[in-house]
């Protein structure tokens, strides 16, 4: 109950209370409220009216009990809930030059016998990173907050304000609804939390596009005993994976336990009955994962389930079958266009995903239109948008194509496609924003947030990990404060890990670049926290930037994989960024002054999570990346990743991103005036009438349509 009470909290920034008994002393339920209060705001939270008016109503021990768990919630999601030390003690003040500090470590050694022995001066090679004091921290966490004034609270401090919320039970069904029937992929933190969700919540959604949600949804199905949801083998496979522990997205090889007599019967029986000849050609693109799924099910013992057998006959290479995909490419490879475009009519989303290919392919772009515009009706919400930002992008040539797993792992390659007509283009796009607007629901009277009009639309969830203040790839928002602060965390979970928090500067035509970095602890507008290589118990590092000194307009911040675990074996890694007013000092960490915090983690050995962009008004925004880097095993830096760090984020950086400004006119296009309010906006406001449908950040994936 914890667990979810907790997923609730982070998620959907709402404290379930329900029907809790009202205490016999008001006053003490009241003090304790305040209390809390007071405690919420000193990491940049705070209880709502009406979550404060409730609480107070609350038996005191009540209100207690819940605050810890609140308290503990939030200074999670902010990244409080561990001590960010520095090793610099008066970090940003009197950070030294990176030359006098080397010094300054090299003449201690040298006047130390065993200290030099071990740094090995007789070496042909001399590693300095064995110097007796370098990387390890030289003070307590308690001389660190005893070296800092205390921070002083501004205005322009981040407050996040905690709703009421109903029961626990109404609240984590809400959650489970918003999960289940998204129309876009998920990342691996919703995928784990919709298996939780899922095994406490008796019912479930109408409808449930995203395939990895439906086969966590289908595992409780299989233990109930009721019928499964699948309409493809993959569908089976899929569900087979999530029963043995492994990866629903089969991004990555499953070891299939052993399966009950009951499962292996449920499994066959199910992939039986969508076992068609048309998608036995969905079974080569993961045969070997069928082959093991073989070994485990026994399909021999069960006769009675003959279409089930074939699959596996695909999958040993016994049986012939061929993709859609596979009849398509070979249609195109053979110059027959025409037939391709008939093949694709009967997928209409392969059609349109395709659509680009085709109208480059000779065929008349009449007929391929002629295609396009019969299959709008019957492909998905998510495709006609992400269509709609591809073909848009067509319009002016890009400084390159970026390509991005599911992991977030990137890579860029020059534009070589031949341009599109503008024509061609035009009535595309008109097709797909009719579509798209018809499916839109009728928004009665539309409140738009101004500050929300940039954030990308949430067509993929895969590579973006939940956290405080995250948006999609490609969102822009403004930068509040004259202090920019980037900091990381991590803490090794069997061997030595160093991370490097490094900070790459460019010009306008993303060149003469700059860095702050282990190798460089300052540039005289940024300084560096300094270099930790061991985190056993933990360790922290930053970079300060003054934002209206810097004299480079681009600033990326990456963190650098030095040597030992990646981001998704460490014991724990997260990145984030603060802000302040120059007046503020305070200690390194300060959680109100949090804007964005997130987890690390993907294949990658270099994150790099967003960009700051300075405008010709002066002012900063950020833009969201969530790229991670293939990187070396060993020894990453900065200064070995610049060029394509560098061409990577002016991919996405120049990329026209389909943001909520463009539903936002489709809605206003539309214009259907009723007795319901829709609101679309950063925060939820707490005037809103009852009955309004809301749209944050944490649920701008349900304004994607159907």
């Amino acid at each position: 109950m914890d667990n979810l009470e907790t997923l609730v909290i982070a998620r959907r920034l709402r404290v379930p209370i329900g029907d809790a008994p009202v205490g016999s002393h008001p006053n003490w339920g009241e003090v304790a409220a305040r209390q809390l209060d007071a405690a919420l705001l000193s990491v940049g939270f705070k209880c709502s009216a009406a979550l404060l008016e409730r609480l107070a109503r609350l038996r005191g021990e009540t209100v207690v009990d819940l605050g810890v768990r609140v308290l503990a919630a939030v200074r999670e999601l902010v990244g409080d809930h561990v001590q960010h030390n520095a090793y610099f003690l008066d970090f940003p003040r009197n950070v030294p030059d990176t030359v006098e500090f080397w010094v300054g470590l090299l003449r201690e050694a040298l006047l130390d016998p065993v200290a030099a022995e071990r740094v090995q001066f007789h070496s042909p090679v001399l590693n300095l990173l064995e110097l007796p004091r370098y990387g390890r921290y030289q003070h307590t966490y308690a001389d660190l907050l005893a070296a800092h004034a205390e921070l002083i609270p501004l205005a322009g401090d981040r407050v996040t304000v905690l709703e009421l919320g109903g029961s626990l039970e109404s609240e984590a069904r809400a959650l489970y609804f918003s999960l289940a029937g998204s129309e876009v992929p998920p990342a691996a933190e919703d995928l784990t939390a919709l298996r939780t969700l899922a095994a406490f919540c008796a019912d479930e959604p109408e409808r449930i596009p995203v395939r990895e949600n439906r086969a966590i949804v289908n595992e409780v199905r299989l233990a109930a005993g009721r019928p499964l949801l699948v309409d493809t083998v993959t569908d089976v496979l899929r569900l087979a994976c999530g029963l043995s522990g492994g990866d629903v997205t089969l991004a990555t090889p499953t070891r299939f336990r052993s399966f009950r007599r009951a499962e292996r019967r449920a499994l066959l029986q199910a992939l039986d009955r969508v076992a068609t000849p048309a998608k036995l050609g969905d079974v080569p693109r993961h045969r070997e994962q069928w082959k093991r799924l073989g070994e485990r099910l026994h399909p021999h013992e069960y006769p009675q389930f003959p279409a089930a057998a074939r699959v596996f006959e695909v999958a040993r290479g016994v049986r012939a079958a061929v993709s859609l995909d596979g009849r398509v490419e070979a249609a195109l490879v053979a110059g027959r266009a025409g037939e391709a475009v008939k093949l694709l009519e009967n997928a209409p989303g392969a059609l349109l995903r395709r659509l680009d290919h085709l109208l480059r392919t000779g065929q008349s772009a009449s007929v391929v239109l002629d295609a396009a515009e019969r299959a709008a009706a019957g492909a998905s919400g998510r495709v006609l948008l992400s269509l709609r930002e591809h073909l848009q992008n067509r319009l002016s040539p890009a400084a390159g194509r970026v390509f991005t797993n599911r992991h977030g792992r990137a890579w860029a390659t020059p534009d070589s496609r031949s341009p599109l007509e503008e024509q061609v283009l035009s009535r595309a796009l008109a097709v797909l924003d009719e579509e798209i607007t018809r499916r839109l629901p009728d928004p009665g009277e539309l409140i738009v947030d101004p500050d929300v009009l940039d954030v990308a639309l949430p067509l993929s969830g895969k590579a973006v990990v939940p956290g405080l203040g995250m948006l999609p790839r490609g969102s822009l928002s403004a930068v509040d404060g004259e202090l920019l602060r980037f900091f990381v965390y991590w803490r090794q979970a069997e061997r030595r890990t160093d991370y490097d928090l490094s900070a790459l500067m460019l010009d306008a035509s993303y060149g003469d670049p700059v860095h702050v970095s282990w190798t460089n602890y300052s540039n005289g507008f940024a300084e560096y926290s300094g270099d930790l290589t061991d985190a056993t118990d933990g360790a922290s590092e930053f970079i300060d930037i003054r934002l209206a000194e810097a004299t480079q307009p681009i600033i990326i911040p990456q963190v650098n994989i030095y040597a030992g675990e990646p981001f998704d074996e460490a014991a724990e890694a997260f990145f984030g960024y603060m802000t302040r007013d120059a007046a503020q000092k305070g200690r390194p960490f300060e959680p109100r002054t949090v804007r964005m915090k997130s987890d690390l983690r993907g294949s990658g050995r270099i994150a790099l999570p967003l960009v700051f962009l300075r405008g010709d008004d002066g002012g900063w925004r950020v833009k969201w990346l969530h790229l991670y880097l293939k990187g070396h095993l060993y020894f990453n830096q900065v200064e070995g990743n610049r060029v394509t760090a560098s061409l990577l984020v002016r991919s996405i950086v120049e990329r026209d991103y389909l943001r909520v400004r463009y539903v936002v006119d489709r809605l206003r296009a539309k214009g259907a005036p009723g007795g319901h309010t829709t609101y679309i906006g950063l925060e939820a406001p707490a005037d809103l009438p009852e009955g309004a449908r809301m749209y944050t950040p944490a649920t701008l994936h349900e304004l994607i349509p159907a």
